[in-house]
């Protein structure tokens, strides 16, 4: 027996070394197919976690972190091994004999057998730790902001030129010179974006519109901004602090300047920027301008002409805005083509904008005629060389397509606003109505969406483009405008028909001597007694029909100016913050349109008195304490919103019974501040389908505010409603049980009471208000902005919400906007998911206790861009899973507080 036991142990080990490693021939097949199958899973980690890397480093400009990329790189090289051991085990099972039970290279089929056991542990192990909560750290700031651009034609050489400059240590400030509209500001945008390629070791690149005239706070402010100086350290510094501050950072970088539409020389050291010089400062300024003597003033080491475009790239443009489509359409249309584009000479904004005209033109009739009228359009003198017969001509041709004598008088209107203006499309409208232009102009209500229809064809002729800020804005391009303008004086005459100044402290007397025979003045910021203090009688204006007067410093209005102009039937006042007292108005018996908004004025029944044609009444974010209107027997249009109310109660409701007691009112935008008022507002038909914009604001003794459907579907017009400082407000409620004499609609009827045009809602400062379950009845909702409700807990009801939106899916089916801030006890929007279709932006700040959107892969899918917060809600959000939170982790920005009329796209 002592012989036996050693035996069995040399025998028993022998077996279990010799079935382990016999495993590896007979579990090869098995093993293989585990292996094969555990490599699959790891790719699929790897594909997952390289899109994931893709995302954050394409969208959010973040990067990856290297403990990822580590994993990559050992993915792959794991990968190519794993790739070699499989093919080598396919092609040893192939090998197999004797019933695939035996192998006729045993020796073989124990090594690859060996290999594959071995590797499947290590696969299994990389797998496992593919799983990254998070793959890429977000970096700083871009150094450099991409502008959007379409495909550029004929820059390639010039474009080439300035980049071997940019390398040139030698060379520090370059500018750009030529025409309007030749294609300045597109180079320089192509050059900007060339440093996301290459970035030539800069730091930064700075890009800032500087226009005329020059602005210099506002340069600084552009700067500071790209720079990422906290706005507190700055605001309300002189310009010499500001400057100091950028210098301070700027002259530790190696920074690219970039400096769009320079009218006269720009003082960099004024700026705070370190001038290049080859030499210790290696930066880069590069500016464009129209005209060759800004380069000298600048004292540019290099500049170079940008040229209109060759006979063959002008062609190549002008076909690509026309489209094959229609260029194809008739064998003649080609031909005819070339002819056009010899008329344009070569210029990018002529081919740009009369290429899109003739986009829709198939019929050789419409191509003759149009070359015809490119050929003879007459041209006058102007400022510089080449503009009216190589520019005016050309850009009028797109004014002279439009359809309509209103429309074209609706585009010619927008010059009178200053350069680069942002102008609210709300007051464009408004002065078209008050102008007559309007052929709905007796029904204010359709005069507004004729009005919008015409800005948005005026936006596709590529006559005024959309704000970069907001949509409620829209802006007109410099060179536009001046044709504008160009086209407003009488061919072969100097008598202007529309005169625009802006920013001018001094006024010479020969100016007012022009002005004599205009039929429409606009004034923008200027001074108060410099105007008419020229030490000459003051002028009649026998024609004048519109007198913009606007951003000035004045107190009241000249004594004297306003009875000299006898046939003025527009005046707008508005943005004269100062301005306390402009009694002479009632002496213009043929007004039609009056502006007061943002001005000082306390009364205005010592204004209005004998305004017996007067239309259109405009008061917003005013103080008046005393009004009356029933003598303005012709008033359509009254508005009076935004700011503090300071109007007694009695009088409010005064106030409101003459409103509908006026005969052809038919549009009311309006402020009350007490439960009074409401309630007439409420009991009165007439006024709730008047009703535009309604804020309700201190009213104290409003605990619920109740509409009854018929009440809601009166309020046809209704686009905006602000709640705000009604603390004692409990509820908002649509009664749809109520079962009145008019037969109210039931809860359970198929058609529901709805506010068809209710756009903005905007609830600020309600203390006891805990849901807005009301507007489920406002499908159309586009922007909603809820702030500092400390009880509010959701945004929709539970069961009230739900059984309603069962029958109606549109629940903020059309909303683009949700801000939400200072709401301590919100817990959620609702409690079901939704698709938010139309949603672009979403603003959270201070909702500490929202832990849950009601997203879920399919909410935003087109429409969303970003979702603006604080970091630490976004990290402490709850998610159904890990797909839906990096879907929407791609669309997250780390902002900073902003009020409520920063986020909508307001200006004041």
């Amino acid at each position: 027996m002592d012989c036996v036991t050693p035996v069995m142990d040399v025998a028993t080990r022998l077996w279990s070394c010799t079935s382990k490693h016999s495993s590896y021939v007979i579990d090869l097949e098995e093993n293989l197919c585990c292996l094969r199958k555990e490599m699959e899973e790891l790719k699929n980690v790897g594909e997952d976690v390289k899109r994931r890397v893709e995302d954050a480093e394409t969208h959010q400009m973040m990067k990856r972190r290297n403990e990822v990329n580590g994993w990559l790189n050992r993915l792959d090289s794991l990968e190519r091994e794993v790739n070699e051991i499989l093919e080598e085990g396919d092609q040893e099972i192939q090998k197999r004999c004797l019933r695939n039970c035996c192998s006729s290279n045993c020796r073989s089929s124990y090594n690859i057998g060996r290999r594959i056991r071995e590797k499947i542990p290590t696969v299994s192990e990389l797998k496992n730790q593919g799983h990254f909560d998070v793959v890429a750290d977000r970096l700083a700031s871009a150094p450099v902001d991409e502008k959007p651009m379409e495909k550029t034609v004929g820059l390639d050489l010039v474009f080439a030129e300035v980049w071997k400059w940019l390398e040139d240590k030698n060379v520090g400030v370059i500018g750009l010179y030529g025409m309007g509209g030749v294609g300045k500001t597109t180079l320089l945008k192509k050059i900007n974006n060339e440093f996301l390629k290459t970035k030539l070791g800069f730091d930064v690149v700075i890009w800032v519109v500087v226009s005329k005239p020059v602005d210099t706070e506002k340069v600084q402010e552009v700067i500071l901004n790209k720079l990422e100086v906290p706005r507190y350290q700055w605001e309300y510094g002189s310009k010499d602090e500001k400057s100091q501050k950028i210098f301070n950072i700027l002259k530790t970088k190696k920074f690219v300047l970039l400096l769009d539409d320079i009218w006269e020389r720009l003082d960099l050291t004024e700026l705070g920027v370190p001038r290049p010089n080859g030499e210790d400062n290696m930066s880069k300024v590069i500016f464009t301008t129209r005209s060759e003597d800004v380069c000298h003033v600048m004292e540019a080491h290099k500049h170079v002409k940008v040229e209109c475009l060759a006979p063959d790239e002008a062609l190549s443009l002008f076909r690509m805005k026309v489209g094959e489509n229609t260029f194809n359409s008739h064998p003649e249309i080609p031909t005819l083509a070339e002819e056009i584009v010899k008329e344009c000479k070569g210029l990018p904004l002529a081919l740009i904008t009369i290429g899109r005209a003739m986009a829709d033109k198939k019929t050789i009739r419409r191509w003759d005629r149009a070359l015809q009228v490119l050929k003879t359009y007459p041209s006058t003198s102007s400022t510089f060389s080449g503009m009216e017969d190589q520019v005016f001509a050309i850009l009028a041709f797109s004014y002279n397509s439009l359809s309509s004598g209103p429309i074209k008088s609706c585009f010619l209107y927008c010059s009178m606003f200053p350069s680069d203006d942002e102008i609210l499309e709300d007051e464009l409208v408004e002065l078209w109505i008050g102008e007559g232009f309007l052929t709905e102009s007796h029904d204010i209500q359709r005069a507004r969406d004729e009005g919008y229809d015409i800005i948005e064809s005026l936006k596709e002729a590529c006559l005024l483009d959309g704000s970069d800020q907001s949509e409620k804005h829209v802006k007109m391009h410099d060179m536009i405008r001046d044709m504008a303008l160009w086209l407003t004086t009488k061919p072969g005459e100097d008598k202007k028909k529309v005169v625009v100044k802006e920013r001018a402290r001094m006024v010479e007397s020969r100016d007012i001597a022009e002005w004599k025979e205009a039929h429409r003045i606009s004034l923008w910021d200027i001074g108060t007694v410099s105007l008419l203090d020229t030490g000459h009688k003051m002028p009649s204006f026998p024609n004048l029909e519109t007198l913009f007067l606007r951003r000035s410093s004045m107190y009241e209005i000249p004594t004297g100016l306003l009875e000299k102009m006898p046939l003025v039937r527009v005046l707008d006042l508005s943005y004269n913050y100062r301005l306390e007292s402009c009694w002479q108005v009632h002496q213009l018996v043929n007004l039609e349109y009056l502006n007061m908004s943002f001005t000082s004025i306390k009364a205005l029944w010592n204004i209005v008195e004998g305004l017996k044609k007067l239309r259109c009444l405009i008061l917003n974010f005013t103080h008046i304490k005393e009004i009356s209107i029933s003598h303005l027997s012709s008033l359509q249009l009254f508005s009076m919103h935004g700011g503090t109310l300071e109007i007694a109660c009695n009088e409010q409701k005064t106030l409101l019974e003459e409103l509908e007691n006026l005969e052809y009112i038919n549009e009311i935008s309006i402020i009350l501040d007490s439960d009074i008022s409401v309630k007439k507002l409420l009991s009165s038909f007439k006024l709730q389908c008047c009703i535009r914009k309604l804020h309700l604001q201190f009213c104290s003794k409003m605990i619920l505010l109740e509409l009854s459907p018929s009440c809601v579907q009166a309020m046809v017009h209704l686009e905006t409603l602000q709640i705000s400082s009604c603390h004692d407000l409990n509820d908002v409620k649509v009664n749809v049980e109520d079962k009145g004499e008019r037969g109210f609609i039931s809860r359970y009827s198929m058609v529901l009471p709805k506010f068809c045009k209710l756009h903005e809602v905007h609830i600020i400062s309600c203390s006891k208000l805990h849901n807005l379950t009301w507007l489920i009845y406002a499908p159309c909702l586009q922007s909603l902005a809820v702030s500092a409700c400390e009880s509010m807990e959701e945004l929709i009801g539970g069961s009230d919400g739900a059984s309603v939106v069962e029958k109606n899916s549109a629940l903020f089916s059309r909303l683009t906007t949700l801000q939400l801030e200072k709401l301590p006890k919100l817990r959620r929007i609702c409690n079901w998911v939704l698709p938010f279709p139309s949603l672009k932006m979403i603003y959270v700040h201070s909702c500490e206790n929202l832990r849950k959107l009601p997203f879920d892969s399919n909410t935003g899918k087109h429409s969303l861009k970003k979702i603006q917060a604080e970091q630490n809600w976004w990290e402490g959000l709850q998610w159904e899973d890990e797909a839906i939170k990096q879907r929407f982790s791609l669309f997250f920005m780390l902002s900073e507080y902003m009020n409520l009329y920063q986020v909508l796209g307001y200006d004041y």
